[in-house]
């Protein structure tokens, strides 16, 4: 318990309440319920607008009280549970003086929960509601609500007190809804056409499938140092190369990097891999699939994304990477083989660039600053270039560029895809060339997993295989600015004393 010098009046006074409940003989916080619940309140006030109830059948609700307007001996109020609000009426002649007097009026407070049995009726403003015949606490809070007002606007405290912005704000609340929503749709998209989910490690000896930084840890009794996975691809194709088809997993991932309004260290990827097709069919999978989550909880294919409309009926454009820095800058980076020809075009150009950068960092750095926020509507950028794209399979009329592509909606890169490649031999050389490449440039360069060269050296079939972020779908279907704001509990930084 807080110490009392650290606690403001309205604290102090609940603290009173609470002792003389229990100098009541009530217990501010039972173990049960007195009643079962009987319905949700959605439930009760659906089943009697559809006489589904009859008009003397009792029904046992529950919530949180957030209203209370008290007209001397009878008062309305109203409590929600997860389901939403409901109307409740209470009169001192049929609770009795000592409940309705002493409990209710004295010792309970906006935010308590409380559990209420009796009738539902309508009110002559034709509200349904419960008119109570028996009340019970279930929860003494302690710390006031939020004002009821103004809420919990200030996006520290939201993000820190995530339970204070979902009691204070409900539209928060429905930011989660529909993340678990588009989960549910991705599932139902995947598991209907013929995809198996599956589990992988987190914990990896070796870390791989992307260009990241991971976290590191150790295992005491093994005496190993592991990494926190930052990609789930090498152990899925592992699984094709034995013998499944399509595969997914949707779980989550850590890179210890920067964070912005796109990127948090902890976040959810979907990837998923499918066996006798290539980046083609992925672009159509991704169409549909993320149509198919758009039905499921926007009703159609037409959302606003930040004022911005948005159409998401496939088939989406595609361009390729190059094309689209050569359109956006007057660069075409295929003229120039190597950093340095490319910097000095750039620098020609009066474009930004990173100085020491490697040609695949400068072609990366083209697209971010000129291309990327340019695509609004769902477009897919394809065939890369090989030195960003050490997994992807080369196009067999340019060894140079890969069979990749990354998809963008509301100028925002949302998912990655390649043809995979399966030459074992090629995938070693590619591995040892790029780490040599990178000595003491990089800190992300690919480590060399040699299991996962052994399980090619068994065979692996044509692939397609893809990635997403689940934090950055659900931004664009909850029209939220912020990956924060789509997170329950963001990494942030540990306030000092």
């Amino acid at each position: 318990m807080d110490d009392a010098e650290h606690l403001n009046e309205q604290q102090l006074l609940r603290r009173d309440k609470l002792s003389a409940l229990r100098d009541l003989g009530v217990d501010p916080y039972p173990p049960r319920l007195p009643r079962a619940r009987t319905h949700t309140n959605a439930e009760a006030i659906r089943a009697y607008s559809e006489g589904r109830l009859a008009a003397d059948e009792p029904v046992t609700l529950v919530g949180r009280l957030l209203t209370v307007r008290v007209m001397g001996k009878a008062a309305f109020a109203h409590i929600e549970d997860g389901s939403g609000r409901v109307q409740i009426y209470l009169k001192r002649d049929v609770l009795g003086a000592a409940v309705y007097d002493e409990l209710f009026k004295k010792l309970i407070d906006l935010g308590d929960f409380i559990t209420v049995t009796g009738v539902m009726f309508t009110t002559r403003t034709g509200e349904v509601s419960c008119e109570v015949r028996e009340l019970g606490l279930l929860s003494k809070m302690l710390t006031p609500m939020p004002d009821k007002w103004h809420g919990v606007r200030d996006v520290e405290t939201r993000l820190r007190q995530r339970y204070v912005d979902l009691l204070a704000n409900p539209q928060v609340r429905d930011v989660f809804r529909t993340r678990a929503a588009i989960i549910r749709a991705i599932r139902d998209y995947l598991d209907g056409n013929g995809f198996l989910e599956v589990e992988t490690p987190v914990l990896q000896p070796i870390y791989g499938g992307a260009a990241a930084r991971p976290f590191t840890t150790h295992h005491n009794q093994l005496d190993q140092e592991l990494f926190l996975r930052i990609s789930f691809e090498l152990y899925l194709k592992r699984l094709l190369v034995g013998g499944y088809e399509r595969v997914y997993e949707i779980g989550r991932d850590f890179r210890n990097e920067g964070i912005s309004f796109k990127h948090n260290p902890e976040f959810t990827q979907l990837e998923f891999y499918e066996a006798y097709t290539d980046y083609h069919g992925m672009m159509r999978r991704v169409e549909e699939m993320v149509a198919a989550i758009s039905r499921a909880v926007k009703g159609g294919l037409n959302i606003t994304y930040q004022g911005r409309d948005i159409d998401l009926t496939p088939p989406w454009p595609r361009i390729t990477m190059r094309d689209a820095i050569l359109g956006a800058t007057g660069v075409d980076y295929a003229l120039y083989p190597d950093a340095s020809s490319l910097a000095a075009a750039i620098r020609a150009a009066g474009l930004r660039y990173e100085p020491l950068a490697s040609r695949g960092k400068l072609i990366d750095g083209l697209f971010g600053d000129y291309v990327e926020a340019t695509l609004v509507q769902p477009t897919f950028i394809i065939d890369y270039p090989l030195d960003i794209s050490p997994l992807a399979k080369k196009k067999v009329d340019d060894p140079t560029t890969v069979e990749r592509f990354e998809y963008f909606i509301a100028g925002m890169e949302l998912g990655n895809a390649f043809t995979e490649l399966n030459d074992p031999i090629d995938q070693r050389a590619r591995f040892v060339e790029l780490r040599a490449a990178l000595a003491g440039q990089d800190e992300n360069a690919h480590p060399l997993d040699e299991d996962f060269l052994n399980a090619l050296n068994y065979g692996l079939p044509p692939t397609g295989g893809f990635g997403t972020g689940i934090d950055r779908l659900t931004m664009l279907f909850t029209d939220q600015p912020s990956i924060r704001e789509v997170i329950l509990f963001p990494h942030l930084r540990t306030i000092e004393d």
